[in-house]
């Protein structure tokens, strides 16, 4: 399981780092922290996606798993916008809380 969390944590890299110049060219996006954490939780799922796809998982792990990694960002949309966390404290929560709900999705489908 360490491998396979290892492997996942990779291919976010790779999707971060190889997408996020392209939103730069192709969208004149807001400098804003909501925006931003969708940004990035969009590079690193299509990025967890292709490598889930690259080792024939079935959709529905994949779909699960792209889930777990927007869910923690929603869920901190609102405080954020309420005014009651920091655009800083969303973005880090959000990639704190990512990686137990990834451990969940790869616990309930890897058992």
């Amino acid at each position: 399981m360490v491998r396979h969390f290892s492997e996942m944590l990779v291919a976010m890299v790779v999707g971060m780092v190889v997408l996020d110049p392209v939103w730069g060219l192709a969208v004149d996006l807001p400098d804003r922290a909501d925006v931003g954490a969708l940004v990035m939780a969009t590079n690193m799922t299509i990025g967890m996606s292709l490598w889930m796809w690259f080792r024939r998982h079935p959709w529905r792990e994949v779909v699960a798993m792209g889930v777990a990694m927007y869910v923690p960002f929603l869920l901190l949309f609102g405080p954020y916008w309420a005014g009651w966390v920091s655009g800083a404290f969303m973005l880090v929560a959000g990639h704190v809380l990512m990686l137990p709900a990834m451990a969940l999705v790869v616990w309930r489908y890897h058992r």
